[in-house]
């Protein structure tokens, strides 16, 4: 089969100087920085260039043994992330210690930030974490609400390289981060070693509109490259789409990357939606082959329902029913995860590879 040109036709989103200058120099509007205007004008100036010239990776250096082309070039970012997921995988397969979960807390909202108020799921992965070190495991909190909380925490949009080719999409991710466009302080990196670490998973959102939380989904699409993504990036010489297109279309064996991890997912709603994003979520998982940890371990419930916001926390503090069904939950989980350790609980789908991958 011909490989297909990629196609082309959208608009320039290129800024004149004029535009770029002041956009970059828009996060100095405190006048505590007028006296240093000069300065920022420099550094605005040593931005415009990299802009200009596209350096997105501008240090590098060659990939070395074990990639297809050892004298590639290699972003020394990717090369550290690739390096904790290895080390993060060595774990997850040998483990010296207590078995390690992954607790995430899908909400936005922050005491810390608007609106100054905690939120229910952090409540409930409170209530995970307490069951799960109670059973013997080391649990880490990913606590998303950081994203709108912490300075220079951020996701960035996946950028959709799979759609365009599978061997195009890296594992991890090699779009970010983008010197050039200003695209840093992506938390992604750090994310990739905590699910490959964790033996189970253990997820908690609430529902906005509809869906899961805006977080959760940045976090959804950017772990697309862990269900099918390339390992090497030299092999399509870092972004070449058509290069990615050849190796695709030779054969390309999705390697699923996050494979025979548990999962649970509590989803809660005060109106609507709450089954129809729990189905989502879990779909998602299944799909990547991680495994369902049981029937009580997938949970959609309404917390106060149709009832005043201003009132949510304590409608949650009068539903003990909620709050237990997430400790046992945890507790399948749990179970599930030492089920799997000790060989007692194989997934039935293992060894055989449907014809359709994607």
């Amino acid at each position: 089969m011909t490989t297909p040109d990629p196609r082309k036709g959208m608009p320039s989103p290129k800024l004149n100087r004029e535009d770029f200058t002041a956009r970059f120099l828009s996060r100095f509007a405190d006048p505590a920085f007028g006296a240093l205007s000069v300065e920022l004008e420099k550094i605005a100036d040593v931005a415009w260039d990299a802009y200009q010239d596209g350096r997105k990776s501008p240090v590098t250096r060659k990939a070395g043994p074990g990639y297809a082309d050892p004298d590639y070039d290699l972003a020394v970012d990717w090369i550290e992330a690739r390096r904790r997921i290895d080390e993060a995988q060595e774990r997850h397969d040998h483990i010296s210690g207590k078995p390690k979960v992954l607790v995430v807390n899908g909400s936005s909202r922050s005491e810390h930030t608007c609106p100054g108020e905690m939120s229910k799921s952090f409540r409930l992965a409170e209530v995970a974490r307490t069951a799960l070190e109670e059973e013997g495991f080391e649990v880490e909190i990913l606590d998303l609400s950081r994203l709108t909380s912490e300075y220079g925490r951020e996701i960035h949009p996946c950028k959709a390289c799979f759609s365009t080719a599978a061997a195009l999409c890296h594992w991890p991710c090699s779009c970010y981060p983008n010197y050039s466009l200003g695209q840093v302080h992506d938390w992604m990196n750090d994310i990739y070693p905590m699910w490959v670490e964790a033996q189970g998973v253990f997820l908690i959102t609430p529902v906005n509109w509809y869906m899961a939380s805006s977080p959760v989904k940045l976090m959804m699409d950017r772990l697309v490259c862990a269900d099918g993504g390339n390992p090497d990036p030299t092999l399509t010489h870092g972004k070449d789409a058509k290069k990615a297109k050849e190796e695709e279309l030779k054969g390309w064996d999705y390697p699923r990357h996050l494979a025979g991890r548990i999962f649970s997912v509590v989803v809660h709603g005060d109106v609507e939606g709450a089954e129809n994003v729990r189905r989502s979520l879990s779909d998602w998982l299944r799909f990547m082959k991680l495994i369902p940890a049981g029937p009580e371990a997938e949970l959609d419930r309404y917390i106060g329902y149709w009832e005043p916001y201003a009132t949510s926390h304590e409608a949650l503090d009068r539903d003990h029913a909620i709050r237990a069904e997430v400790r046992i939950a945890a507790l399948e989980l749990a179970r599930a995860c030492r089920a799997r350790r000790d060989g007692k609980l194989v997934s039935t789908s293992e060894g055989l590879e449907s014809p359709r991958q994607k």
